[in-house]
């Protein structure tokens, strides 16, 4: 993970040093941070009692759908514009159903308010150099499924017009709509193959397998000249890398899978990932985390465990520790989130769930917003992770270090101690007219509904940082230059 540059008998359990080589590029990363973004709008009517194959959950689409401000209210969606650009979320999983845009065979839609929502999305990213990794998320589409099982649940009956709707889908929103930001694709949610899988079912027939699906749709974009990646397995939660079970892998341009159960706390949790960059790099693919939480915290229903500072300092934990481990993205779940479906995910507030309506105002969930923003505001698209090296690293921090293209500088540390640590970070080369400034945020500092987060000290001396104060279960980032409150995020 991250290597031991010295070892100081003289050190206590609440001292570190740590030592930053940004000329010394570990892994430069074909993503970035953002979180996941969906396009879906209405709500549905499951009519389970049709199917012999039912939808086995209440909410079988969890909270991947209305977390977006109505369609007509233009003010609400710049707010939210405005809150993905201080944000600087450059890597976003943009998600749909199939339903959208070919509700029945052959036939498209391409001006629903669902594929308007869409295309919102879509002209945020390209407009601010967002990359995007488009999902789909099910098919939902009653011409194409099993008899008997759920639309929501069933595989594609035919392999031929499956790949022929998404072809469709990625030529209209490329070539006749102009996108350049879709960077990736992948065709289904979470299906069956890691620990849990849901939407790839045939019933008792015998169905297409996801090889199969991959096969097709690699075939078909070969001949159509679409050169997106298409991305998989897109297993949640946290999978064991299986190579038996990657037949498709072929396929593929790129890997990625899904974390809930949190990272750093287990040491098998983190081989896992290093097992999963380690088959990507052999492959020369990117890995993507594409979802990425803590429901240990809770999850179900209006729960506020996901948008927790300690689900803040869960997530800052584990992506310092994937950064290390060469990981090029994550998306965390996510972006806009309704909070009443499957827990309170959200980064922003858009929806009040007592009076169950869409708010005027869009503000952000304070904890959530500012602890992911440690993350996304400060880092670019496609930076390069560099060596930092602890001395002593006492048991719960966790540390990072990159450098983006324009040549800024980022040090993340994430304190889950109850108790502060005294650090003391050194950095080679020194930035060269740029003093140093330190942002560090806490649950109690958050709880202030007016927080700002500005720097809360700057260093002259860049070379040396001596006598860092790192708050316990906080989260702290060094960067030079600094952003002023005001000032959007690092996208690019």
């Amino acid at each position: 993970m991250t290597a031991v540059l010295f070892s100081n008998p003289e050190l206590t359990d609440n001292e570190m040093h740590l030592h930053v080589k940004t000329d010394t590029v570990i892994h430069t990363m074909k993503g970035g941070a953002g979180a996941s973004w969906h396009a879906m709008i209405h709500d549905i009517s499951l009519e389970n009692e049709k199917y012999d194959y039912p939808v086995r959950h209440i909410n079988p689409r969890g909270s991947a759908y209305g977390g977006n401000p109505p369609l007509e209210d233009t003010a609400s969606w710049n707010q939210v514009f405005k809150h993905a650009g201080w944000l600087g979320l450059n890597f976003l999983r943009v998600e749909l159903s199939m339903n959208m845009y070919e509700p029945e065979r052959n036939v498209f839609d391409w001006k629903n308010d669902e594929m308007k929502a869409l295309y919102r999305i879509l002209d945020w990213c390209e407009a601010n150099g967002a990359d995007v990794f488009l999902q789909q998320m099910w098919g939902h589409v009653a011409w194409n499924s099993h008899p008997g099982v759920h639309p929501l649940l069933s595989s594609p009956r035919s392999l031929d017009d499956y790949a022929h709707g998404i072809t469709t889908l990625l030529k209209y929103l490329t070539e006749t709509r102009g996108y350049t930001c879709i960077k990736y694709f992948c065709m289904v949610n979470e299906p069956p193959g890691g620990p849990w899988g849901y939407w790839w079912s045939a019933g008792s027939h015998k169905g297409h397998t996801i090889t199969d699906a991959w096969k097709k749709l690699n075939e078909i974009f070969r001949n159509e000249g679409i050169t997106i990646p298409l991305s998989g397995p897109d297993w949640t939660s946290l999978p064991p890398l299986e190579t038996d079970k990657l037949e498709f892998e072929k396929y593929l341009g790129a890997l990625d899978i899904h974390s809930y159960n949190g990272i750093h706390n287990d040491e098998q949790s983190i081989e896992t990932v290093a097992d999963w960059v380690a088959f990507a790099r052999s492959k020369n693919k990117p890995f993507f985390i594409t979802e990425i939480g803590n429901m240990l915290l809770g999850w179900g229903n209006d729960n506020p465990g996901p948008k927790s500072f300690k689900a803040a300092l869960s997530n800052a934990s584990d992506i310092a520790i994937c950064l290390n481990l060469g990981v090029d993205g994550f998306n965390r779940w996510s972006f806009t989130n309704r909070g009443n479906l499957d827990g309170q995910w959200q980064l922003i507030k858009t929806f009040d769930p007592v009076s169950n309506t869409y708010t005027s105002e869009v503000i952000p969930e304070n904890e959530a917003y500012f602890g992911y923003a440690m993350i996304t505001r400060f880092i670019g698209k496609y930076a390069s992770v560099v060596l930092s090296e602890s001395s002593q690293k006492p048991d719960g921090v966790f540390h990072a270090a990159l450098k983006n293209r324009d040549g800024s500088i980022y040090v993340l540390i994430v304190n889950n101690r109850s108790e502060s640590v005294q650090l003391n970070v050194t950095v080679e080369p020194e930035p060269v007219n740029q003093p140093l400034h330190m942002y560090q945020v806490t649950e109690s500092l958050l709880k202030d509904s007016g927080f700002e987060l500005n720097p809360a000290k700057e260093f002259r001396n860049s070379k040396k940082l001596q006598g860092i104060f790192l708050a316990p279960e906080s989260i702290t980032v060094i960067t030079a230059p600094g952003l002023k409150h005001d000032e959007r995020g690092r996208v690019e």
